[in-house]
């Protein structure tokens, strides 16, 4: 029998979940365990889980589960050391060279466990089965527009927070707007064509802002591009990997240039493969905007868990999308968990 674990998550501002009780139901009438962790936190509060059906089992307990238990949730574990027996499903941003995944693959191999990671879920064509791609760019486009905003009054972006709905965001967005005057910006999209960049543009129309949308035979010729220096705002929605090209060189805050926000909304300043070269560090909740050139200023945001602003919204989509797939657990030999596990294993060889 699968046992499916779901594991509190333990990072700040993180109350998604990417199994919902209809969820859980559909797996358990498949013969499936489903174990969850209580959590005050959670957007999906424990009382829906307890109502399916599922075994309710104290927070954070996920490291004394039994050892066929599959672990289940979506960001970092706790920077601990531990050794990591048990097969996880999660978001591991460990197979790019960050020095932080490299030090959970560690833990991982001495643990003897193996990391199922949800980025690396795909079809036979490469596709992943399961993003929150869509709500990443949603939001991710927002906090660049309130960095633009706080920019025009002469400040730079206040903390941010979650939001009931998206409805809710988008009147506080446009509050923050109409305080700088009638003018709206204009935007460059890299990556248009990708649920990420379909949520930017939605969010981008919904506020008046004109966008010039790039993709693949855009950017083909590797570069440069000066485009990105011709507008106010330029999204990169484009994933770290080799070959990708750079679109912001590390010298563009000295440049002659329109380009006041940068929202890397793909997140990776840590890879070598990162397009962006004028920052290295995510930004937080807590500091959305990265001031990397004072005059004309200019802000980069790269928050790493962005769909986190519209929990709810963004952990129905993603649960939904991802439910056949963790179905498809009773048959670990299927193609998308044994791709995964080669993916794991071509990495773990590496170390």
């Amino acid at each position: 029998m699968v046992h499916i674990w779901l594991r509190a998550e333990q990072r700040d501002n993180e109350t998604r979940v990417g199994l919902t009780p209809k969820g859980a139901v559909e797996l358990m009438a498949a013969g499936m365990r489903v174990s969850v962790e209580a959590s005050p936190t959670r957007v999906i509060p424990d009382a829906g889980y307890q109502q399916a059906g599922c075994t309710m089992v104290p927070s954070h307990s996920w490291p004394d589960a039994p050892k066929d238990a599959i672990i289940f949730g979506l960001k970092e574990l706790p920077e601990d050391g531990t050794l990591l027996p048990h097969r996880h499903i999660m978001f591991g941003h460990a197979f790019k060279g960050q020095p932080a995944g490299l030090r959970l693959l560690q833990r991982f191999k001495a643990g003897g466990g193996t990391l199922l990671d949800l980025e690396y879920l795909t079809d036979d064509n490469g596709r992943r089965l399961a993003a929150f791609g869509y709500w990443a760019g949603y939001a991710g486009a927002a906090v660049a527009l309130k960095c633009w905003a706080a920019q025009q009054l002469g400040g730079i972006a206040r903390p941010i927070g979650a939001y009931e709905s998206s409805t809710h965001l988008l009147a506080d967005l446009q509050s923050d707007l109409v305080a700088t005057g009638s003018h709206r910006p204009d935007a460059l999209i890299i990556g248009a064509l990708g649920r990420v960049g379909s949520g930017v543009a939605d969010l981008c129309t919904a506020m008046g802002v004109a966008t010039t949308k790039w993709d693949m035979a855009e950017t083909a010729g590797g570069g440069p591009f000066p485009e990105v220096l011709a507008h106010a705002l330029f999204f990169n929605c484009v994933l770290a990997r080799p070959g990708t090209p750079v679109f912001v060189p590390g010298d563009t805050g000295t440049r002659d240039r329109r380009l006041s926000v940068i929202a890397d909304i793909a997140c990776d300043p840590d890879s070598d493969f990162s397009p962006i070269k004028v920052y290295d560090q995510t930004t937080t909740w807590e500091t959305p905007a990265l001031r990397v050139h004072e005059t004309p200023a200019l802000d980069v945001t790269a928050i790493d868990n962005l769909p986190s602003m519209l929990p709810l919204e963004s952990s129905e989509d993603y649960a939904e999308q991802l439910l056949p797939v963790l179905a498809s657990l009773s048959k670990l030999d299927a193609s998308v968990w044994s791709r995964a596990t080669a993916i794991y294993a071509q990495h773990i060889a590496r170390l």
